[in-house]
């Protein structure tokens, strides 16, 4: 046995223990249709606000800080926020579910942010495609970073993997991902009324 596979990378962990999330979000989306229709795509940016709200507040700690050096070039709530108003659809309200998770969990919530924001490239395609929207209306909070979608995920796995997060973490960063999932899982089963 090699020392990688007894000591998985931490990014290697994620993807692995997490598989079953992400699946589920994708089912989710299925359902949803959120680009059947305008109305539709405007629930899944409300959505999508309220989720990086709660990322956003995760980037006041300064050992999120520390942990991921480039913490202000992320998060995506003043786009989507954006986007409802090109939109005409409301800003929702709602509690920060974030409040009271920190460092290690918070890298589990910012992973799956990040992961949505790697994968929302063929989001964006559909939103520009089937609605019309663009980067400079509608759909900003679909856009890639300023660096490209995969440079930003590369330097997130870096930090991910890096010394500065212990293996005796490893677990707490897992649950917080877990976490994040069921959070937006929950938006949107609000947003499109499911169960």
């Amino acid at each position: 046995m090699t020392i990688t596979e007894a000591h998985p990378s931490l990014s290697s962990r994620l993807k692995h223990e997490t598989a079953a999330q992400h699946e589920r979000m994708h089912g989710l989306m299925d359902a949803a249709k959120p680009f059947a229709s305008r109305e539709g795509y405007a629930r899944f940016v409300a959505a999508q606000y309220l989720f990086q709200r709660d990322i956003e507040h995760l980037f006041a700690d300064p050992a999120v800080r520390a942990a991921v050096p480039d913490i202000d070039g992320r998060g995506r709530a003043a786009a989507s926020q954006a986007d409802l108003a090109d939109l005409s659809w409301s800003v929702p309200e709602g509690d920060i579910a974030s409040r009271g998770v920190a460092m290690p969990e918070a890298l589990g919530w910012l992973y799956v942010s990040e992961g949505s924001t790697l994968g929302a490239a063929f989001l964006f395609k559909a939103a520009k495609e089937e609605l019309g929207l663009s980067a400079e209306f509608g759909a900003r909070n679909l856009a890639a970073y300023p660096e490209g979608r995969a440079i930003a995920w590369r330097n997130f796995v870096a930090a991910l993997d890096s010394d500065a997060v212990p293996a005796h973490t490893h677990d707490a960063v897992i649950a917080g991902a877990n976490a994040a999932y069921d959070r937006f899982g929950q938006l949107l089963a609000d947003m499109f009324e499911t169960a």
